[in-house]
């Protein structure tokens, strides 16, 4: 067994931010509340995306790595952590967050070491997990049953129980947030966890992984195995232990999750895939509010969000003035460049990879016959930066159109009426957000109803609550993080029924 295997501890390494800040940096696998070292001892190079230089080396876990977290997951659950008084579970919860706000200045400076996107939006992401975290926590004694009425013979209740341990797959683009949405309201159901981070960006989860020890989260209960993905990740889908795996990432990757899930051990599953959302002007929209809406919706995080607004549909009332006025704002507005320059909106792409696929993106845009109104080009020679870039007098069958870029480019097309530009928004295999602009409320309503989406944005886009559900349909998944919903996922319904004498 991987667990009688002894387990050598790791140091954690000395790190200075590019904004000063200095701070000890976790370094190995976080398993049973201790930094081990990988049993392939193997290590993961960390980059900074913004001068492409490697910031640390952290272990790279294997299959037999996570073997032995799942084996202390269980222990830990099977202890006291799933029967507890849920309000304790909850106190650890509110501790945590605490430490987190005490910290928030050097967390959100990791973020933006870790992924390239700009100081003031990862604090932006770091008080969102603050806020979770308390939100989830608050939760933990309200996750119940019902009675159910079948007579005067017979009493009848459900319970909601915990699932066991979760295994959890994280992307880059977000990294500490999404590891809140996962880990939060598994341990506040009384789960245990085995999280993977993405390769590109483990710092935080690992740093995250020391506050959890900090306030006494017990052993076992948290455990973090950064790695390869078809190694790591590909054993949490596989593993006959796990009762759930909660996964954020590409739709075909989702797919396959999905299918091996299934065929091990019809574990739960939720998905967050994949998007291509619409972001809908009508001729009544105040502009002044409209634009920069818009520029959120795709060009925050450099674009790097699944539900961004990636294909903006314009009545054809305003087309032409929404073109001049957008190329004006972002020429204007959105600087591109290191993101801890307090003055640029927008940072680095996170990693080469990603970097190459949008500038080939651009490159096919432009082979497609796609007119750019501005952008399309890269941004220095050093990091992975790329101008905001804009398409327009697009076609609806070209691939710029119908494919995730997942970066800071976008499309915009003309519609006549409300039939006409909810059709046109509704044409994507993807379903996970879409924006509606204007001033009218009954056509915000109605719209609403009509778009094919999970979250819809009225005069506002990628605006997130701790206390709203996000989640898509379609071919961007299904489960939601956040808000009651995300309990549906990480419990289980047991029905009691008693026959009286």
């Amino acid at each position: 067994m991987s667990s009688t295997i002894e387990r050598t501890k790791v140091d954690s390494a000395k790190i200075i931010t590019p904004n000063g800040l200095t701070y000890q940096q976790p370094v190995g696998l976080f398993i049973n509340n201790e930094f081990v070292k990988a049993q392939s001892g193997k290590t993961l190079k960390v980059e900074d995306p913004s001068t492409e230089e490697v910031v640390v080396e952290v272990e790279s876990a294997s299959s037999e790595d996570v073997n032995y977290a799942v084996d202390c997951a269980e222990a830990a659950f099977n202890s006291s952590w799933s029967t507890r008084d849920p309000r304790e579970r909850a106190r650890y919860l509110f501790k945590l967050a605490d430490l987190v706000e005490e910290r928030k200045e050097l967390i959100a400076s990791i973020e933006s070491m870790d992924n390239g996107k700009a100081l003031a939006l990862a604090r932006g992401d770091v008080e969102l997990v603050i806020n979770y975290i308390r939100v989830a926590a608050g939760y933990a004694d309200k996750i119940g049953g019902r009675t159910i009425n079948t007579g005067e013979n017979y009493v009848n209740y459900t319970l909601r129980e915990p699932v066991g341990v979760c295994g959890q797959i994280i992307p880059w683009n977000f990294p500490l947030m999404m590891l809140s949405w996962k880990i939060a309201p598994a341990l506040a159901a009384g789960n245990t966890v085995v999280l993977k981070p993405a390769s590109p960006t483990p710092l935080n989860a690992l740093y995250f992984a020391s506050l959890c020890k900090e306030v006494g989260i017990p052993a076992g209960v948290v455990n973090i195995v950064p790695g390869p993905g078809r190694s790591v990740g590909d054993t949490i889908t596989n593993h006959p232990k796990i009762r759930k795996v909660a996964f954020t990432g590409s739709t075909e990757i989702g797919r396959d999750i999905a299918v091996k899930a299934a065929q091990s051990n019809l574990k739960k599953v939720t998905l967050e895939l994949g998007g291509k959302s619409a972001h809908m002007v009508f001729d009544d929209a105040n502009l002044e509010k409209t634009l920069p809406n818009l520029v959120n919706g795709i060009f925050l995080n450099a674009g790097q969000i699944c539900s961004s607004g990636s294909r903006i549909y314009v009545q054809e009332g305003i087309y032409d003035r929404l073109l001049t006025s957008f190329k004006k704002y972002i020429e204007e507005n959105i600087k591109v460049g290191s993101p801890f320059d307090e003055s640029n909106f927008q940072g680095a792409i996170n990693n080469k990879s990603q970097f190459d696929t949008i500038m080939n993106y651009i490159s096919i845009g432009q082979e497609e016959g796609a007119k750019v109104l501005t952008g399309g080009v890269r941004v220095g020679d050093k990091g992975f930066f790329v101008r905001p870039t804009v398409f327009y007098d697009v076609t609806e069958d070209m691939r710029i159109v119908k494919e995730e870029i997942f970066g800071p480019v976008v499309t915009i097309s003309k519609f006549k009426d409300i039939e006409d530009g909810v059709a046109m928004a509704n044409d994507s295999e993807f379903g996970l957000g879409a924006g509606i602009e204007t001033e009218n409320i009954s056509t915000a309503l109605k719209v609403s109803k009509k778009l094919k989406a999970g979250t819809v944005w009225v005069n506002t886009y990628n605006d997130f609550d701790a206390s709203v559900p996000f989640g898509g349909c379609k071919q961007s998944g299904y489960g939601r993080e956040m808000g009651e919903e995300v309990f549906e996922a990480y419990t289980t319904v047991k029905a009691v029924r008693i026959k009286l004498d």
